[in-house]
């Protein structure tokens, strides 16, 4: 009787702890690898890679490629087009009802204008050194770019494709997000902060710290219950912040070289991808509470991404790599070997 309960005890305290395990780890997002697409060999060689763009509409997902985009359906995910003929291209933003895009090259110091029904390029407007992250404001119908180096903002008007003002961000910028309001925030990655945009007045709004993450890269936005996710790289973590006021609520460790978010309000769920090779996803619970679900294994250096609204899929870009020539060096992306990650449900 005594070695019945013992064995009784036993199987009951295995399957308590087992659910407990069971109820500690994060659960899964569900989303996998389905879909690897080779982008070619780099013009000139040299393998570079960074923003990517969705056109839910039109169908295309615009990838950066070292000196050139290259243009995939976002349905097959076949290779359309490529726009050639860049130094050193970054991100890519397109207004619809123009009919136009446009590229920023960092190394040109410029922004280059297309056609998207065409892929042709149709002209350059002059900005400034390292022009780098590009946003489309519908709300002053506005294009934004976003030029590390020179710490500020070139802004355009596509109607006319001319520079209307350069606006000083008193630090150097990274990815930002509009809220098609009349308000863009960005990230300045060396002061600490987010700087919220006045798109009407064209000035800077409030400056808000991001502590306790540090270095922020990476920014997305749930405009419905007013929140912003902002990921950092030292320390490595995303913070939830009140979009109104800038509070800090919450905050979660990253892996290292967070490059960009996106945020799926079909799902309330945010998505930080990062050059360790995972994509670290948040559950929106209620609009102050954000739960960790398992990271997404990725590949080294998929570390830029975008959503499509419409089948939310994730797209990344990355290469091969070779190993690195020291304990502090970063890895070689291998020439040729780019191509573009495709993940879903």
């Amino acid at each position: 009787m005594r070695v019945s309960r013992m064995c009784g005890l036993a199987v009951c305290t295995f399957f308590v702890l087992s659910g407990v395990a069971a109820m500690a780890a994060p659960p899964a997002s569900g989303y996998h690898l389905i879909k690897k697409v080779p982008l070619g060999k780099a013009a000139g060689g040299a393998e570079y890679f960074d923003y990517i763009a969705v056109d839910p509409d039109a169908r295309r997902i615009y990838v950066s490629h070292g000196a050139e985009v290259v243009v995939v359906d976002a349905d097959n995910f076949s290779v359309v087009g490529k726009i050639p003929g860049l130094k050193r291209c970054h991100g890519v933003a397109v207004v619809p009802e123009l009919g136009k895009g446009y590229i920023t090259d960092g190394d040109a110091a410029s922004v280059v204008v297309f056609d998207t029904k065409s892929l042709k390029k149709t002209g350059e407007i002059k900005s400034y050194p390292d022009t780098d992250a590009i946003v489309y404001d519908p709300a002053s119908n506005l294009i934004f770019t976003f030029n590390g180096d020179s710490k500020n903002s070139t802004i355009i008007d596509p109607a006319k494709d001319t520079v209307v003002n350069p606006l000083d961000l008193g630090g150097a910028p990274e990815q930002a997000i509009p809220d098609g309001k009349g308000i863009i925030y960005d990230n300045i990655a060396d002061a600490n902060e987010v700087v919220v945009i006045d798109t009407h007045s064209l000035t800077i709004k409030s400056r808000w710290k991001v502590a306790p993450a540090g270095e922020p890269v990476a920014i997305t936005l749930d405009k419905e219950h007013g929140r912003l996710f902002s990921s950092g790289r030292g320390p490595a973590l995303l913070v939830m912040m009140d979009a109104d006021s800038g509070k800090v609520i919450q905050s979660f460790p990253i892996s290292e070289g967070v490059d960009s978010s996106v945020f799926d309000p079909n799902s309330n769920t945010v998505f930080a991808s990062s050059r360790a090779g995972k994509i670290h996803v948040f559950h929106e619970d209620s609009a102050d509470k954000l739960s960790a679900l398992d990271p997404v294994e990725t590949e080294y250096g998929a570390k830029t991404m975008a959503i499509d609204p419409k089948t939310h899929n994730l797209f990344l870009s990355t290469s091969d790599f070779g190993p690195a020539a020291g304990p502090k060096a970063r890895r070689p992306a291998i020439s040729g070997t780019a191509h573009l990650l495709i993940y879903g449900k």
